[in-house]
């Protein structure tokens, strides 16, 4: 009888390493192990040994970038979606293209299973399990997280040395962390207790402040419908873009945020995000659709990236209601195209200046100097009209009281 074949979500970590020999012990399989390479910055080449050396029967090294740049972050950028005012979704949306060629690989390899290392408390197994239910309704699912015997990470190590497996971290540095090209978490450790401060050494991607230049840097980003193409008038292909803007911004000390947030399975979890690039984006992109949108669209829209950061958050990627959401997005960014200049200064950002053809900002109009295109005694009329309900209500009251 063949044996049961399953693909892991590999990513030569700790949970993911000590993987492979559990699931071989516990369910007599061939291990097919998928690394995606979603700009995490590391080379990927080494886990070829790493894998087999942990009993992996094969190995695929996946360049997801573009895929991850242009179908994730890029609509999620135009819908303005940031969970709870600071998470700019960083692992959130990187999760649906590494389910999306799991299963790809899966129905390749005819795998009975997939599995991945996401733990029970985490908001990462909903992603991959709701994203694999949607491309594969009966694929079975392997979360050795919840139903194996390890505890903690400090067991995991202990599991890993007993079996002669190197892993990453250590015992002494014990952060728990995701980095793809759009951003850097950290967990756990030190900052399981909201009253200590992140340390400076922490950050691996943007500088500490106290360490940035004493001169500011202005950048100019240039956009065509809601994406962006240019960085100081050089055009750039997506991957290269967030690359340069995320160099760009680490040397200010930009897109650091330290947040407790509620997380989809019910418990409050604190985090530390480096994201200069998607803070110099999303920043950008605001400015430029205050003199696109109109007043109604601009309001709704703020209501939709509200639901679409949830969706995003809670692993709904691959759902009719998201899909819909991306088209009226789409829809609104029609006319979101021009150049927005910002000033980078000591983790801040400042609006330095936008333009586009189709701004709506008309100085005619607006002008506090002398026009002739505004009868200002038109006004006069419109807050008769529009205080109108007040004024009857007013007068009711009066009424009552005599």
């Amino acid at each position: 009888m063949a044996k049961m074949k399953v693909v892991l979500a590999y990513s030569g970590g700790l949970d993911t390493t000590i993987i492979i020999p559990w699931l071989k012990e516990n369910y007599d399989c061939e291990v097919i192990a998928v690394a995606a390479d979603v700009g995490q910055g590391e080379e990927l080449a080494p886990l070829k040994e790493k894998a087999a050396k942990s009993g992996a029967e094969k190995l695929y090294i996946e360049d997801l970038t573009e895929e991850f740049v242009t179908d994730c972050i890029f609509p999620t950028i135009k819908a303005g979606a940031v969970y709870e005012g600071k998470y700019l979704l960083g692992t959130s949306f990187a999760r649906p293209v590494i389910a999306k060629r799991l299963v790809e690989i899966a129905k390749k390899e005819k795998a009975d299973a997939i599995c991945h290392g996401c733990t029970g408390k985490g908001n990462d197994q909903v992603r991959f399990e709701l994203s694999i239910k949607a491309l594969a309704p009966d694929m079975k699912i392997i979360a050795p997280w919840r139903i194996w015997d390890i505890k903690s990470r400090d067991e995991e190590i202990d599991y890993a040395v007993a079996h002669g497996l190197d892993v990453p971290v250590t015992k002494a540095h014990n952060y728990s962390m995701d980095r793809n090209l759009w951003h850097l978490s950290h967990e756990g450790s030190d900052l399981e207790d909201p009253a200590n401060a992140p340390k400076d050494e922490m950050l691996l991607i943007s500088k500490p402040v106290k360490d940035t230049p004493d001169a500011p840097e202005y950048v100019s980003i240039d956009w065509v419908k809601g994406v962006p193409v240019a960085v100081n008038g050089k055009k750039l292909a997506p991957v290269a873009l967030i690359e340069t803007l995320n160099e760009i911004g680490a040397r200010h000390g930009v897109g650091v945020d330290d947040m407790v947030e509620n997380r989809l399975v019910g418990m409050k979890s604190r985090g530390v995000y480096e994201n200069p690039a998607g803070s110099i984006l999303y920043a950008a992109h605001k400015n430029l659709e205050e003199i696109t949108l109109d007043r109604d669209t601009a309001h709704f829209k703020e209501h939709v990236a509200l639901k679409f950061a949830d969706l995003v958050y809670d692993g709904k990627w691959y759902t009719p209601l998201r899909e819909a959401l991306s088209a009226f997005v789409d829809s609104t960014q029609e006319y979101v195209t021009g150049n927005v200049k910002l000033k980078l200064f000591k983790g801040k950002i400042t609006p330095a200046g936008m333009t586009s053809p189709y701004s709506l900002y008309d100085e005619d109009i607006a002008t506090f100097g002398a026009d002739e295109v505004y009868d200002q005694k038109d006004s006069a009329g419109f807050i008769n009209l529009f205080g109108l309900p007040l004024k009857v209500r007013a007068k009711m009251l009066e009424k009552n009281k005599k």
